[in-house]
Order: structure tokens, then sequence, then C-alpha cells
């Protein structure tokens, strides 16, 4: 197992399956290692299990701190089973942060937010640019303290689905890519190893500034354009986590990044001109 620093959580990872030793050298190598005394935000861990019924179709179990949160998954799924379940105990106990389901990055100081409901490409789009010169902060988590305005990096491996994974593979070949798990229930998926640059500035936010809510449509003509205030809020408190569970500090909290940023709708089947369209808005910051 490993005991590592993942943005503001210590991490203790178990994985009794042999097929996983592998990814965690290769995906985890990198972040700082967290001293076998200090206490961890959750303790994981994934180990075989064996079905009576049908032996010779093998299982995982995933668990946090000793207990189940699901049911057993089939085995050659390991990989997958374990990042979904790190995100899902991260959002399960992290209520001290208002949790926007979006991807974050950062350019020229600012944080760039794309909140996206699953199957709009928000991930593919993310893994494009931190691999175009944006510092990945979360694929999945805009983590920030209410009553702030700055995200906090939680860079974890981005899971890329079905057809985006050939698409990004193609946009950047030499990034590291893991394995396609085919067959699960989103399909399947492969899983991009974070910019070690990403790790290596884990522990500095990134103030908001510009939201933009993504759509992938095959084939689709480009559209980038202007939300009005009250149009992102309405859209950004739709893609949280826990906004109502927090309440007021929830809406304030909301507030102060729409007040603080530009909002835009992208529409885009075209990788290269979504990126493209991202890099021109951030140049206006570094013309500043």
């Amino acid at each position: 197992g490993i005991y590592v620093r993942i943005g503001p959580f210590n991490v203790r990872v178990e994985a009794a399956v042999a097929d996983l030793h592998d990814h965690l050298h290769s995906f985890y190598a990198g972040y700082p290692s967290v001293d076998e005394n200090d206490v961890s935000s959750f303790h994981v861990r994934i180990e075989g299990r064996r079905r009576l019924r049908n032996p010779f179709r093998p299982l995982v179990r995933f668990t946090v701190d000793g207990r189940r949160p699901h049911e057993d998954m089939p085995a050659e799924q390991a990989l997958a089973v374990l990042e979904w379940g790190i995100n899902l105990v991260i959002a399960m106990r992290s209520h001290c942060f208002l949790m926007l389901h979006s991807a974050v990055l950062e350019k020229n100081g600012y944080a760039l937010l794309l909140p996206a409901a699953p199957g709009y490409g928000k991930s593919t789009i993310c893994a494009a640019l931190a691999h175009r010169g944006w510092r990945l902060l979360s694929d999945e988590f805009g983590l920030i303290r209410p009553g702030t305005s700055e995200f906090l990096p939680i860079p974890r491996p981005i899971a890329l689905k079905n057809d985006s994974i050939d698409v990004f593979r193609s946009f950047a070949p030499d990034a590291y890519i893991g394995p396609s798990i085919p067959n699960t229930r989103k399909g399947t998926v492969a899983h991009v190893r974070p910019p070690i640059d990403a790790i290596r500035l884990q522990s500095k936010p990134a103030t908001a500034r510009r939201i933009v809510f993504p759509r992938w449509r095959a084939d689709a003509d480009f559209l980038f354009e202007p939300l009005s205030k009250s149009q992102g809020f309405m859209m950004l408190a739709m893609n949280a986590f826990n906004y109502e569970l927090l309440g007021e500090a929830g809406f304030q909290t909301a507030s102060t990044i729409i007040e603080k940023s530009d909002c835009f709708r992208l529409v885009y089947s075209d990788l290269d001109k979504a990126v493209e369209t991202l890099d021109r808005v951030a140049e206006v910051d570094e013309t500043k």
C-alpha cells in the first residue's frame, strides 16, 4: 500500500490485489509521502473476494475505514473501483468544503472552472488543457473553503470514458494513460496520470476567475458564448455535491465565486478548437 498526501487529504491506500500494484507505483509515486504516525483523512482498502456460487468470477471489495460503501464489483474492474471509491469517499466526507462537480485548472494565477454533468466532455477537455500548459487542480472536485474564493488543488488521475480515450490519445500522444477497462457501469474507462507539476504545486490554491460550462456533442457547431451572472449561479449550484447541505454558507460562497468570475457556455466537437479558445481567453490575464 501507500500513504500519501493528495491535496488537503492524507490518504492511506491498501491494495491486496496484485493487478493494482503497478497502478499504485505508476500513478502515485510522485505524491509526497506521509509519516506513518500522522493521522489519515481516510483509509481505503481493496481486496479480492470469491463467490461461493460462481468461484470462477472473482470480485473485489472496496472498504473505507473498514466499512463497505457499496456492493462487491467484478475483479477485472479493480482499478476503476479503487479510483471511483476514493472520489466517493471525498464526496461523502468533505463537507467542511463547498464541493462543486467541476474540473479546475489554473493559468496565469487564475482558476478556470469546468462544471458539468457526467457525459458532457468535462474530463476530456480537462485532460487536454492539463497537457497544454494549464495546471491541473482537479478533474472531479472544485474544492473551496466556505467564505473564500480560492480553489484547493486535489490533483488525481483523470478518468476518460469510451471514445474520449482515443480522442485524447491522439491529442496528447506523450501523456501516460493506464489500461483500458471495458464493461464498467460507465463503459470503457482509462485513467490519465496527472502531470508532475500539478502534484508538485498541489499546496498552491488558485483564485476564481472564469467558469465555462462545457458540453461535447458529436458534429456540433462550435459555440462559445457569455452567460449572465444569474444563469451562471443557477448552473453552478446545480453542479454542486453539497450546496444545499451547507445552507447559507454554500449560497454565500457560490455568490462570491460568481461575483469574481466571467461565465460562458461552450459546445464543442473539435477538441483542438476548444483548447485554442480557452487559451486565448487566458491570454487576457497574461497581458494585464
